[in-house]
């Protein structure tokens, strides 16, 4: 059988982007599983995103959009009750962003609400759906639910038993525990090691240079593998600095073209993320050094392309885009 999907779990989210000070913005669909299903599928890889939208308009789009992008949604939940997540972003002269809250004033999400019942109910197409499963990413913010939580540890396990990798992007946005309330330094330590504790399930590990010094208090891609149970492949990225990483016992740091002409970084980690799973899933030659620093090169100008425009989905490559661009630069 080959292994040729890739499943994204977690939240659809819409991106209202500040775009001045009087507070006009633009909404953009986003949200970090959804932006990596959307990416491989343009990367030519399938893809399954399973969630939980709300029954409204941008729920609606989410649908539409992930069938126009070709992403399975077999697994997809809606809720009728709460809606789906809209978060305020700003982006500087940079193009970096911060997160600025949520925009309405109710506790719960659509998202949160994803439903492990449910998943057990339809056992049979949910055996199926994971036949032809090679990778099965997701990252930390359903955990801020218990709800949500639940399915997540539940499809983790599924899927980890039924021989599946498992590829984590810690993504820790501390907004999604707080919510309204300021969380106090003790409670912010409980979510961190629920957080620590999950990146256990990780075959691979993709985290920030501030996400490595906040769980492993270093930034050695090595010496984080080395210190959790599986060994896992472990990727840092740093903004526009080199990429370090441990991958297939293998370890080297990357360089990696910049451009001055970044307009939104929104989505640019689940690009890159998307970048390198598809090199992985693809991969017909054995690993070596050479052609890891390839792949995270590949994976990187998919990051950087998904800059040059506004919201996180829109701007993604193909891989044609991505071999001109690296062309084009004598890569």
């Amino acid at each position: 059988m080959v292994y040729s999907k890739v499943i994204c779990i977690g939240e659809a989210l819409v991106d209202q982007i500040i775009i001045n000070p009087d507070g006009d913005c633009k909404n953009y669909l986003g949200g970090a599983p959804a932006n990596v299903a959307c990416a491989l599928s343009k990367l030519g890889v399938r893809a399954e995103f399973v969630g939980c939208l709300g029954d409204d308009e941008f729920g609606k789009e989410f649908i539409n959009l992930f069938r126009d992008l070709g992403v399975n949604t077999q697994l997809t939940q809606v809720d009728k009750n709460f809606s789906t997540r809209i978060i305020k972003v700003y982006i500087n002269d940079e193009g970096d962003r911060s997160f600025a809250g949520f925009v309405n004033s109710q506790k719960k999400f659509a998202d949160e609400m994803l439903d492990r019942k449910v998943f057990e109910s339809s056992k049979i197409s949910f055996q199926n759906l994971f036949k032809e499963t090679r990778y099965f990413i997701t990252g930390t913010n359903l955990l801020a639910s218990d709800k949500s939580s639940d399915a997540l540890l539940f499809l983790v396990d599924y899927a980890s038993k039924s021989g599946i990798s498992i590829v984590i992007d810690a993504n820790w946005r501390e907004i999604f525990w707080d919510n309204l309330n300021k969380s106090s330094q003790l409670q912010r330590q409980d979510h961190l090691k629920k957080i620590k504790k999950f990146l256990l399930n990780g075959d691979i590990l993709k985290l920030s240079h501030e996400e490595a010094i906040l769980f492993f208090e270093n930034d050695n891609p090595f010496l984080i593998s080395q210190s959790l149970s599986k060994k896992p492949d472990v990727i840092i990225t740093n903004g526009d600095k080199p990429i370090s990483w441990f991958i297939n016992g293998f370890q080297d740091t990357t360089k990696i073209i910049k451009s001055p002409k970044i307009v939104d970084t929104t989505g640019a980690g689940d690009s890159f993320l998307a970048g390198l799973i598809s090199r992985f899933i693809n991969r017909k030659e054995d690993y070596d050094k050479d052609s890891l620093n390839n792949d995270i090169q590949f994976a990187s100008v998919c990051g950087l392309i998904s800059c040059l425009g506004e919201g996180a989905i829109q701007p993604q490559p193909n891989i044609k885009q991505v071999q001109d661009f690296l062309k084009s630069y004598g890569s």
